[in-house]
């Protein structure tokens, strides 16, 4: 039974009468732990803690805020299976998976360590004889981040580096239905040497938190992952105080494949894509367009792989798909396939959740989808997969970009031309042409539209945490001219 607690200025916050939230394993339906419930006085405590901590690692060099993250990604490295074993039992993705994730949670922070160095800043050219002009890149001040259940450890690790090798001090809000993987990537910076008070770590009811820490004056900056209507409430709080936003939203990415391909290749890439953590990724190809001289060899192709994927508990090898997160997916998969199925879509496979303990639910395929359905505008977030045929590139142009959301897209085609207008022409934060990679720590990772805006990753994960001051200076003793 782990028990997750909040971790504030360099230790482990309790007091009375904070209630406690169960966690239960998503694949049996048991209880694996435990999880304190703050109060104001803790989220008060945090946000000093913060303050403190954000005016000794603004001093720290950028060098050395360089080594301790380092420090974490290798100690991340060597606990990766005892986190990724936590992550499965709380989360239910494959354990294969969620060790894999916890390894590429370590490759973000390496590459946000070594960027630490370059928040470089710039001479400008003086108008006037006798002034030196610069800009300077300076940390934002304290931030304030907010993440979702589905990825545990790979959306903390790129907040906490970001903002930390920016020279930030950060108060992290995991989901408390996955709470133990956040604590122990948390537990890795706090052993790499990252100073009390600099990152914080707590547990509480979204709404409650969020109010309170966004609304504080120390808070300068907010960071988002989540859907679109919380992300627009979160907003609207950042905007009383002015504050700068990092907000990656909800998606439905789109597929659009050209008949200039193989089909059943394709296909069969398609659904290992599709089906990764019981689609329950932001990224997600959600919604594919198949060009109609090879829909019905697609459409085949992508049943028989969907069929042929083992489901059950994230715990056994066997497995390639484990259990949805919660019970509130499993209610939206079979509300999406109905509605689907109303609006004349036919039902090639799954459709229905698994009898017995935990949150399962087959993979499931409707075809001929109209774009009257819901599942054709609402993301999913899950392992149901809608496809419609399409002609011609300016149709199927138009209603992949139909839709307020812009995360992720992605194009099959062989033709370099075509590949390259819809490259231009799609509507999206992030296009991938032949596969389904869209994120590298090397990569911004962000949206469109109502899909968010800013970036997490690459140098733009960096800047993200810096705001620019300029200095203009008298040289001493120069003869002042006016401009």
């Amino acid at each position: 039974m782990e028990h997750a607690r909040s971790f504030i200025a360099g230790q482990y916050y309790t007091a009375a009468g904070m209630p406690l939230s169960p966690v239960f394993n998503p694949a049996t339906g048991a209880q694996i732990g435990q999880v304190d419930i703050i109060h104001a006085a803790g989220l008060d405590a945090a946000l000093l803690a913060a303050s403190s901590g954000f005016e000794s690692w603004r001093r720290t060099s950028a060098y050395e805020r360089g080594r301790i993250l380092q420090a974490a990604a290798s100690l991340i490295r060597e606990r990766k299976e005892a986190i990724g074993r936590l992550m499965t039992l709380e989360q239910g993705k494959p354990l294969a998976e969620a060790i894999g994730e916890v390894a590429t949670s370590a490759d973000n922070i390496e590459w946000m360590a070594q960027e630490a160095t370059r928040a470089y800043g710039r001479l400008l050219v003086p108008r006037t004889a006798g002034i030196t002009q610069a800009v300077q890149r300076e940390p934002i001040g304290p931030v304030a981040s907010f993440c979702p259940w589905n990825f545990p450890a790979l959306t903390p690790a790129r907040k906490i580096a970001g903002a930390l090798a920016a020279g930030c001090s950060l108060i992290l809000k995991p989901s408390e239905e996955t709470p133990f993987t956040a604590a122990h990537i948390v537990r890795a910076f706090i052993d790499a040497g990252v100073p009390a008070g600099v990152l914080n770590l707590v547990y509480g009811k979204s709404r409650q938190v969020s109010a309170h820490l966004i609304a504080s004056p120390v808070i300068r900056k907010i960071s988002f992952t989540g859907s679109t209507a919380v992300g627009k409430e979160l907003l609207a709080l950042a905007a009383q105080g002015v504050k700068r936003a990092t907000m990656e939203l909800g998606g439905h990415a789109p597929v659009v494949v050209f008949d200039d391909v193989d089909p059943v290749a394709a296909a069969r890439q398609a659904v290992i894509a599709k089906f990764r953590n019981a689609g329950q990724v932001c990224t997600s190809p959600t919604r594919f367009y198949v060009q109609a001289g090879i829909y019905p060899q697609f459409l085949e192709a992508f049943v028989a792989a969907a069929r042929a994927i083992q489901v059950g508990d994230g715990m056994d090898p066997a497995s390639q798909m484990g259990p949805l997160a919660n019970g509130r997916r499993v209610d939206a998969m079979e509300l999406l396939v109905a509605d689907a199925v109303k609006h004349g879509a036919r039902l090639e496979c799954g459709g229905s959740r698994h009898e017995g303990a935990g949150h399962f639910f087959a993979p499931t395929v409707l075809s001929g989808v109209p774009e009257s359905a819901r599942i054709m505008y609402e993301e999913p977030f899950g392992p149901v997969v809608p496809l419609a045929p399409f002609d011609t590139f300016e149709e199927v142009l138009g209603r992949v970009n139909a839709l307020p959301f812009g995360l992720a897209a992605y194009v099959m085609t062989r033709s370099l031309a075509r590949a390259s207008a819809m490259s231009d022409a799609l509507e999206a934060g992030m296009v991938a042409v032949n596969h389904y990679t869209v994120s590298t720590p090397a990569s911004p990772f962000g949206g469109v539209k109502e899909s968010g805006y800013g970036s997490e990753g690459g140098i733009e994960g960096l800047d993200a945490y810096l705001t620019s001051k300029t200095v203009t200076q008298r040289v001493a003793g120069a003869d002042l001219q006016p401009a």
